[in-house]
């Protein structure tokens, strides 16, 4: 089944259970989905790699509202976004935790001979690809350069 198959499937359901703020958020999947398959100019499926980015890009953008909107102390604000959030991760694969994110980083540190701030682009680079939708780039980000330095 693919993801828009998924989400259609989820989004039948919350308007049966009349979940606004998940309607919300899978119809802002499917929206994004059906822009990257109009950017192609063709209805061909997505890989799943362009479905993770895609989901991986709105709860990034998610997650960076709601920390805006705690920042300026309005919680009625950002409450609604973390739950699009949540439910838009339901669709992504299971997170790594950092220790895991961690050995993939030393491995990589090792394959590559990385030493020193000089390499963490091509270790970032690298690491990304293998953790695709599995880690967010901040977190892998935060650990290559306590790994670098």
């Amino acid at each position: 089944m693919s993801l828009q198959d998924k989400v259609m499937t989820a989004m039948k359901e919350a308007m049966k259970e009349k979940n606004q703020e998940a309607l919300a958020a899978l119809r802002a999947i499917k929206s994004e989905i059906l822009l990257a398959q109009t950017e192609t100019g063709s209805k061909e499926e997505l890989t799943e790699d362009q479905e993770i980015k895609i989901l991986s890009k709105l709860v990034k953008q998610r997650k960076d509202s709601a920390a805006i909107f705690q920042q300026q102390n309005r919680t009625d604000l950002s409450e609604p976004e973390l739950a699009q959030a949540e439910i838009i991760s339901q669709f992504l694969p299971a997170q790594l935790s950092e220790d895991e994110i961690a050995k993939v980083v030393e491995e990589v540190i090792a394959q590559t001979g990385a030493e020193g701030m000089k390499d963490m682009g091509k270790v970032m680079g690298i690491v990304n690809k293998q953790l695709a939708g599995q880690a967010d780039g901040k977190t892998i980000s935060t650990i290559v350069k306590a790994k670098l330095t």
